[in-house]
């Protein structure tokens, strides 16, 4: 008959080897946490999407958008105009129709600009609106919205397809406006302006529109509002002579 055997017990891992693991895991803890903070100081935490809102609460809705306006509030014909920085349309409009409009009719009194943001999404072709929408508010914080306005449009090559969010882009173009920049920075990497731009594009929803640039003028809105003959003749028609 065999004779039972007892193996045996396990050695135990040598006490310096126990400590060396605990080392290990602190530092690849610690550089967990780097990162992180890293992460978070160049964009990691930006608000890129629309935030949570009652949108059964119209009252809110109402109360949170807020415009960027041209013009004088008495002017006799108001344009309401809903826009996405990553819309080619928006741009031209930006570029080639707003100026005109600006010249003709908001110096001489006749006509104000009321400007919503309307970002289109947060994926695909559009995945960086709602981001360029808050960068144009925090500039505007500082009095630079038009023209951070102007340098998103006028730039949309450079970031609308970007392989990573562009939180540096717009920090450079907020830079070259001349802005402070910590503010500025601080700003964008944070939630800050993302309830106003979602209430913006509620408003846009509950007004009907669903595609951008969406112009109204005096509560008619425009079929073709790239065409500026078009535009003339409706605010001739709504109580804006021509200069």
């Amino acid at each position: 008959m065999a004779q039972k055997t007892s193996s045996a017990p396990p050695a135990k891992p040598p006490l310096r080897l126990f400590y060396w693991i605990l080392i290990v895991v602190a530092l690849v803890g610690i550089a967990a946490l780097v990162f992180l903070v890293v992460r978070a100081r160049v964009g990691g935490s930006a608000a890129l999407a629309p935030v949570q809102m009652d949108t059964t609460n119209l009252r809110a809705i109402y109360a949170r958008a807020t415009p960027e306006t041209i013009g004088q509030p008495g002017a006799p014909v108001k344009l309401v105009i809903f826009a996405d920085y990553t819309c080619p349309y928006c741009g031209q409009w930006a570029a080639q129709v707003q100026p005109r409009l600006v010249q003709d009719y908001v110096n001489a009194g006749k006509l104000q600009i009321v400007y919503y943001d309307f970002p289109l999404g947060s994926e695909g072709e559009h995945q960086y609106s709602f981001l360029a929408a808050r960068a144009a508010r925090c500039a505007g914080e500082q009095g630079k919205f038009w023209e951070m306005h102007d340098y998103l449009f006028g730039r949309q090559s450079e970031w609308s397809f970007a392989a990573s969010t562009p939180v540096k882009t717009f920090e450079g173009y907020a830079r070259a406006l001349g802005v402070d920049q910590a503010k500025f920075d601080a700003c964008l990497e944070s939630e800050r302006f993302a309830d106003v731009v979602t209430a913006n594009h509620l408003l846009g929803e509950r007004l009907g529109v669903n595609s951008t640039p969406t112009v109204i003028i005096n509560e008619k809105k425009i079929d073709d509002p790239i065409k500026y003959d078009v535009l003339q003749q409706v605010i001739a028609q709504s109580g804006g002579a021509a200069k």
